[in-house]
């Protein structure tokens, strides 16, 4: 480990990089988190492939029955969960555990979750698989980003090519998991599907397992340690959060009607109070203050692009159910397969993308300005859905919607990689997991907004649809890159 020489940062510790290069050129620790998360996508994405048909494809067909509008605000508010709850793992890690610890246990979280899905049978298994899985990811979500943030230094150039192969990772498990998941829930049930995604889990599990020792101290680390005399407090407002939210539910207040705008409301003011709470800290530096203002655009930007982007687990499903045209050689395959058509281009474009950043070094466009094109062109992917529209079933060809699904990639790699590697980069010491959670919150609220804009599709309307939501991508993604400037002075020397 080699100082970078971060140490005359005021209020923070010196941070340190791992110099070796046994894993493509990037530390070897990437290794191990690269496959605990590799696996942790594909029971993610294998068990989301399936969800949204499972809630809403009658009985006959295996399914629950739910309408769709109802199922797809269900989809979007689990999946907005999922980041929610990133703020509670990422506390636990700064305050209480570490990162590494928490990440440990959510994996374990995770796996209960699969298998709830796998073994109990109708809306019980739903409700307890999906609030594991949304908790356990949350947690593993945060802390694993923020363990790889701790091999590099700010300044390594290796950073963003680190995080674009981390990325790979995420893909690779993204790639496969729809693909299996989908075939044994077309041929033996959706069950069997869930039950394989817990067997993904357990595997991820046992290799991250074997190599958690040789994971740096900063994994381990508790930035800010919680006083022990207020663990008592803390315990009794996680009791009567619990309780609230039981009571909600119980009385029909919250519903599986109102879910994702419950979501969206919930993490508006997560989010809106956690910019209050890291700003007003006493642990920042004056440069440490000006970086979270500067991601204040980044954070905004980056939930109207999850909220197109997301809409693959939703609209898209439903319009690849009932629009796509799936023949294959006569054979017509599972819906979630499209889900790993993106993860295919992501696997081939993510190490160009990792190599075009190192080699522009310096050179490469800022981090805002990435942000910027990444919405604009997820803008222009919605158009290019106009061509089809109105049609009727299985009018749309699978050529159309692979290269649909390209453009999403290259929006995605615009801007999800980089995100990831900013939230750590533009991160204060004292708020270090925490900063990764503020992050995923707006990934939270984007996701949740898919579900809710999703009640709004209808074939009767898709090129209203289409282009209104692909156009405010566009425009909002033009107004940060004539903010670039502004925002790149507030990052206060990191691009």
């Amino acid at each position: 480990m080699t100082d970078t020489g971060d140490s005359d940062r005021p209020g923070t510790a010196t941070a340190t990089t791992d110099a070796s290069h046994g894993f493509f050129g990037q530390p070897r620790s990437l290794a191990n988190i690269f496959g605990v998360e590799m696996w942790e996508r594909f029971s993610f994405y294998g068990m989301q492939g399936i969800l949204l048909i499972y809630l809403y494809y009658d009985a006959a067909k295996g399914g629950l029955g739910v309408d769709q509008a109802t199922a797809a605000g269900i989809v979007g508010a689990y999946g907005g969960a999922v980041y929610l709850s990133t703020i509670l793992g990422a506390w636990l890690a700064d305050r209480l555990f570490g990162s590494e610890r928490v990440l440990f246990w959510s994996a374990v979280v995770i796996m209960a979750g699969h298998i709830s899905l796998a073994l109990l049978p109708g809306f019980a298994g739903v409700i307890a698989g999906l609030l594991f899985i949304a908790v356990g990811s949350g947690g593993l979500k945060a802390n694993a980003t923020r363990i790889v943030g701790t091999l590099y230094g700010e300044h390594d150039p290796r950073r963003d090519a680190g995080f674009s192969l981390f990325y790979l990772g995420i893909n690779l498990g993204a790639f496969f998991g729809p693909l299996l998941t989908g075939l044994l829930q077309s041929t033996l049930g959706f069950h069997w599907g869930f039950g394989l995604a817990a067997v993904g889990m357990a595997i991820g599990l046992i290799q991250y397992s074997l190599g958690r020792k040789r994971l740096p101290d900063l994994a381990r680390e508790v930035p800010h340690p919680l006083p022990r005399t207020r663990l008592p407090l803390v315990i009794g407002i996680a009791v009567a959060g619990v309780i609230v939210i039981l009571a909600l539910v119980l009385t029909g207040v919250v519903n599986a009607i109102n879910l994702a705008l419950w979501v969206i409301g919930v993490t508006i003011v997560a989010a809106i109070s956690y910019f209050v709470v890291i700003l007003s800290s006493k642990l920042l530096s004056p440069d440490e203050r000006s970086r979270i203002v500067a991601f204040i655009p980044l954070f905004i930007t980056n939930a109207a692009f999850w909220s197109l982007y997301q809409q693959q687990f939703t609209v898209v499903t439903i319009y690849s159910d009932e629009r796509l045209d799936r023949n294959l050689f006569g054979w017509e395959f599972p819906v979630s397969w499209v889900q790993s058509i993106n993860p295919i281009f992501i696997i081939i474009l993510s190490g160009v993308f990792a190599a075009i950043w190192t080699k522009w070094g310096d050179k490469q466009p800022s981090t805002p300005l990435k942000f910027a094109a990444g919405t604009v062109v997820m803008g222009l992917a919605f158009f290019l859905f106009l061509f089809w529209a109105g049609g009727g079933k299985n009018s749309t060809p699978l050529l159309a919607m692979v290269g649909i699904l390209l453009v999403f990639t290259v929006a995605e790699l615009l801007i999800s990689p980089v995100g990831l590697s900013a939230s750590t980069k533009l991160a204060p010491h004292a708020y270090q997991a925490q900063m990764v959670a503020l992050y995923f919150l707006s990934v939270a609220l984007g996701t949740a907004m898919s579900g809710q804009l999703a009640k709004l599709y209808s074939p009767a309307t898709e090129g209203v649809y289409f282009g209104v939501i692909g156009a405010v991508a566009v425009v909002i993604g033009v107004v940060l890159a004539l903010m670039s400037p502004w925002v790149l002075r507030m990052m206060r020397g990191v691009r």
